[in-house]
């Protein structure tokens, strides 16, 4: 004998589905109740928190090479600004907005440095959050922590992460990191794939008249403390050390500066000599907020 159960259809949740949710990066449709976006894996919570904003967040670009620091000073730049006492305030909207500041500080409290990011986009980070500034509104942000290896693949084979094609074409400004202790060690490969990126980005609208062209990008040389010149003038550390990247950064780019930044005082090598890796011998954060405030600045005017 078989029983019957009675069992109540939430009928009512169809219509809910019937209307799709766009992601705020990407603008693909998904569901309402989507944890991340289906196109590019961007948090869902990003485009909600949006639409109950008055004023719409801008998307600002970190990138740059392989290991040239992007997550540590994307980690250290928001705990500076969350924690400590700036001209600039930074409050993260969201749980997950929080994630890579902890991991960043929990690892260099370690002596180490943070895990390389994902090559899987579900895996990045995302930070939204509030940006205070004294006698003016707050600036709303997202700021994601972009795979540097999906970055190279993309501009050597376009389209390959359309994600990332569709979040580089609505930012409003970027940092690029460049690595100053392997341009120390000759490696040319630092001067032409900042090169290659500037060139993928003036080509994603060359003609909009808010296009690449138009908005700011600083050019932001990390791990600083291993150069004896790099802090007094960088400058002309660029044009000795990065001379193409200069050239084609003054022709295709109408506001960009240059900076130096680290986050270790002293580093280590570790490991076997076939793999050795860096580790933090102490901490020393300089120049980190340096280049944040001057593209904040350049936003609001």
């Amino acid at each position: 004998m078989t029983k019957t159960v009675v069992q109540p259809l939430d009928s009512y949740r169809l219509a809910e589905y019937a209307k799709s949710f766009d992601c705020y990066v990407c603008e693909g449709a998904n569901a309402v109740d989507a944890d991340m976006c289906r196109h590019c894996m961007a948090p869902m919570a990003l485009s909600h928190q949006a639409t109950s904003q008055h004023v719409r967040p801008h998307l600002i670009a970190v990138i740059g090479s392989p290991n040239a620091g992007k997550t540590v000073y994307l980690g250290m730049l928001t705990d500076m600004l969350s924690r400590r006492h700036y001209d600039l305030q930074l409050l993260g909207r969201g749980a997950f907005s929080i994630r890579l500041q902890q991991n960043t500080i929990s690892a260099l409290a370690r002596g180490e440095f943070p895990d390389r990011t994902s090559e899987q986009p579900d895996h990045w980070d995302w930070v939204h959050c509030q940006v205070h500034q004294s006698r003016r509104p707050p600036t709303e942000m997202i700021i994601p922590d972009i795979s540097g290896e999906c970055m190279i693949e993309e501009i050597e084979h376009p389209n390959s992460f359309p994600s990332i094609q569709s979040f580089l074409r609505k930012c409003s400004g970027l940092l690029l990191l460049v690595d100053s202790s392997r341009l120390e060690e000759g490696e040319l490969d630092q001067d032409f794939l900042p090169m290659k990126i500037v060139s993928y980005l003036s080509e994603l609208e060359p003609k909009r008249r808010k296009g690449w062209g138009n908005r700011p990008v600083g050019i932001v040389y990390t791990k600083a403390d291993q150069s004896s010149v790099l802090y007094a003038n960088p400058v002309s550390y660029a044009a000795t050390h990065t001379p193409g990247l200069v050239r084609i950064c003054s022709q295709r780019f109408k506001r960009v500066e240059y900076f130096a930044t680290s986050v270790a005082g002293r580093c280590g090598i570790y490991g076997s000599e076939n793999s050795p890796y860096p580790v933090p011998l102490r901490v020393e954060p300089n120049g980190i907020v340096e280049p944040f405030r001057w593209l904040v600045k350049r936003l609001s005017r």
